[in-house]
């Protein structure tokens, strides 16, 4: 019997690499998309995806989401029957910087690939949205019945915005789609632009760590494997259209995180208190009762 066949996109990120990993030990045959942009160190990627890139049930294509001539020579060759895209510009405060360049990859290029899961007749389409669509609503914890009109970064409007148009080809075309809101995702190889490694390092060389509105801001800070688990059930997962947040529900202060760095490494921080950045929210708290059932 033919495995069944499933587009990674942005497979060597953090996520993405962590997912393909699982995938292709579960039995699928997965094609990994990822362009290695800069963000952060491509080698860093390369590296995220070596311990599988020779594996036969792996193909890796570096390219990018808003080639739509390459996206549709995949769709074409493969045949896919399910899609997990998880490939974006990442990041609140850079989305500020450069909002076009997020309007372009994260909305013009999910529907790139939606509107091909519509004319390949895709099985499942999987969207990474963000606990960022929430803003900084003051009911906790946050459900995915909330509205969430008022996104106050410009990534964060637009996972909103992919997730509406993950609604309008589910509705039209009766594609089945999942939207997943991630929170704040940790664990062994995460992202270099994220407080765990970057406060970890800081305190490690004794260099100072800025700390944002007296520590009191909080995160659901949310393990990998937990986050590929929610993933990995969202592709068997029977339905129309969904939206599922995928978190720990159970917030920490950046106080009490600070400390728990301080005990990991035997060493105090250095603090600079600053002022809460644009864009950011004061605190992520996933509701995640429909997950769980």
């Amino acid at each position: 019997m033919n495995p069944k066949k499933i587009l990674v996109t942005g497979c060597a990120g953090f996520i993405g690499s962590n997912l393909t990993a699982r995938l292709v030990r579960d039995g699928y045959f997965v094609v990994g998309l990822d362009n290695l942009n800069d963000y952060y160190n491509p080698l860093w990627k390369i590296e995220n995806i070596s311990s599988y890139e020779n594996n036969k049930n792996f193909n890796f294509f570096k390219g990018d989401i808003l080639n739509a001539d390459l996206l549709d020579r995949l769709f074409k060759k493969y045949q896919f029957d399910y899609i997990a895209h998880l490939a974006a510009r990442a990041g609140v405060r850079p989305s500020i910087l450069d909002p076009k360049l997020y309007e372009e990859v994260n909305v013009r290029g999910t529907l790139n690939l939606l509107d091909l899961a519509k004319d390949y007749k895709i099985k499942k389409f999987i969207f990474a949205s963000s606990s960022s669509v929430y803003g900084n609503q003051s009911k906790v914890p946050f459900s995915e019945s909330d509205p969430v009109n008022s996104p106050i970064s410009p990534y964060a409007a637009t996972k909103k915005a992919g997730e509406m148009l993950c609604f309008t080809y589910s509705h039209l075309y009766n594609l089945s789609t999942i939207c997943l809101r991630f929170f704040t995702v940790y664990g062994p190889g995460g992202r270099p632009d994220m407080a765990p490694y970057l406060f970890t390092q800081a305190i490690l060389k004794r260099k100072p760590i800025k700390k944002f509105v007296t520590g009191t801001t909080s995160r659901d800070y949310t393990y990998i494997d937990d986050i590929v688990d929610g993933i990995s059930s969202a592709i068997k997962y029977e339905c129309k259209y969904e939206i599922f947040n995928l978190g720990d529900n159970h917030p920490i202060t950046l106080n009490k995180f600070i400390n728990i760095l301080e005990k990991i490494t035997g060493k105090e921080a250095i603090i600079q208190n600053a002022e809460m950045q644009p864009g950011d929210v004061h605190s992520t708290y996933a509701d995640i009762r429909k997950a769980k059932k």
